[in-house]
C-alpha cells in the first residue's frame, strides 16, 4: 500500500469542500456572512494545523469536525446570542435545493435539528457518523430526525406542499 498523498493545493480543497461547510454553517447559523467567517476559520485551522491524514476520507471528517465545532462556538458566543434577529430570506448566493419549499421548511426548524437534518439528507452521513461528529449519542440522533421529520411533515402540509 502506498501513502496517502495529503498534499493538496488550496484551491483543489476550498472546491472539494467549502460548499460543504459554508451549508453546515449556514444550517445551524441561518446567516450567510456568519456562514462564510465560519467556513474561513475552518480552512484557517486546517492550514494551522499542519495534519497528516491517513486518506481523503479522514481529511473529510476532521473538516467537518471541525465545522461542527467553529459553528458551535459561534453559536454559544456573546456575538451570536446579543444580535438582532435576522428576519432576511436567505439571498440568491445561498446554495438552495431544487425543492426550495423543503429547504425553507428545514430551515425553519429549530437549530438543534437542522444540524443532524443536514449531515443526514443533505451531506448523506449515517446516523453514527453524525452521533461521532456531534458527539450526540446515537438514540438522540435518530429521535432528532424522527421529531424533525413529524415537523416537517406538518410545516409542509400546512403549506400544502406534498412530499
Amino acid at each position: 500500500m502506498g501513502e496517502f498523498q495529503s498534499d493538496i493545493s488550496a484551491k483543489r480543497l476550498l472546491e472539494l469542500y467549502s460548499d460543504m461547510i459554508y451549508r453546515i454553517a449556514f444550517a445551524r447559523t441561518q446567516n450567510k456572512a456568519d456562514a462564510e467567517d465560519i467556513t474561513q476559520n475552518v480552512f484557517l485551522k486546517y492550514i494551522d494545523s499542519n495534519k497528516r491524514f491517513n486518506d481523503e476520507e479522514h481529511r473529510k471528517a476532521w473538516l467537518l469536525r471541525v465545522a461542527v465545532n467553529c459553528t458551535n462556538d459561534f453559536v454559544k458566543s456573546a456575538h451570536y446570542r446579543n444580535r438582532a434577529p435576522i428576519e432576511d430570506v436567505p439571498d440568491a448566493e445561498v446554495h438552495i435545493e431544487e425543492n426550495s419549499e423543503i429547504y425553507y421548511a428545514v430551515q425553519s426548524l429549530p437549530e438543534k435539528y437542522r444540524l443532524a437534518v443536514h449531515l443526514f439528507y443533505y451531506e448523506d452521513m449515517s446516523v453514527a457518523e453524525i452521533s461521532a461528529l456531534t458527539k450526540i449519542k446515537e438514540t438522540t440522533v435518530k429521535s432528532q430526525l424522527s421529531r424533525a421529520r413529524d415537523m416537517l411533515r406538518k410545516i409542509l402540509k400546512e403549506a400544502q406542499y406534498e412530499l
